[in-house]
């Protein structure tokens, strides 16, 4: 696809998250403001991510290694390398909570969704860092899992090699003893590259659910994150070797 029609198709992704995202805030405000229903508004996002990527001719081809139980909580762990990662983690079957920086809430609309529905960390903060984690904490005790990028935001200049990981997600899931499901996010630095051009490419996705890990008793923080990293990594040389 030469620049031209990447600019064209660039602009009518970005024209149709902004509509149907539009098209779906009144419904969101109202699970918003009505008790006991925000479960039902991030519900929401997971059926919008699946018309999304329908409506902009990209499907996502998913990889289900893991046997996720109905009602059961998660900490769910994908790799960032692109603006496009948060969208695509819409994909997450059940109720899940995201952890995003707290320059989201800035957004306008969206940011007030995030703010309401989901988590969101100051990192430079250690009261928000500690707050986040609590609200991570309660989130997982009610049965909802979370959804979050473990190297902190997109950090890594040579994709697909990631940024190492900070030890937040880890240290809640042996604290909480909740299994970690690691995600890799196979393409999206090709197709929406992190490079300040905002210029997409119409290629197929792809997500991988790999087997979950669940804490043991001689697990740290750093072997949990040891091995969250290597499996992410793995696929990512694997499927990157594949299309090159």
């Amino acid at each position: 696809m030469n620049k031209l029609l990447r600019r064209i198709y660039s602009i009518y992704a970005s024209a149709l998250f902004l509509i149907s995202f539009l098209l779906g805030f009144p419904f969101i405000l109202v699970c918003i403001w009505i008790p006991g229903w925000k479960k039902f508004g991030r519900k929401i996002n997971r059926y919008w991510a699946k018309v999304y990527f329908t409506l902009i001719f990209m499907p996502v081809h998913m990889v289900k290694k893991a046997k996720i139980e109905k009602g059961k909580p998660y900490i769910f762990l994908a790799n960032h390398f692109s603006y496009l990662d948060v969208a695509m983690m819409g994909f997450i079957p059940g109720d899940v909570q995201f952890i995003g920086k707290a320059s989201i809430r800035k957004v306008p609309l969206f940011g007030y969704y995030f703010k309401k529905l989901h988590i969101a960390v100051e990192r430079s903060s250690v009261r928000s860092r500690a707050e986040t984690m609590r609200r991570a904490g309660l989130a997982l005790e009610s049965k909802s899992s979370i959804v979050l990028f473990p190297e902190g935001g997109i950090y890594t200049k040579n994709p697909p090699q990631m940024a190492p990981f900070k030890n937040g997600a880890f240290r809640l899931a042996l604290d909480k003893q909740i299994p970690i499901i690691p995600v890799t996010l196979s393409y999206n630095h090709l197709i929406l590259p992190d490079d300040g051009k905002f210029l997409m490419r119409l290629k197929r996705a792809k997500m991988v659910l790999h087997e979950a890990i669940s804490p043991q008793p001689s697990d740290t923080e750093e072997s949990l994150k040891q091995k969250c990293f290597e499996i992410i990594q793995r696929q990512l040389d694997e499927d990157n070797k594949k299309s090159m």
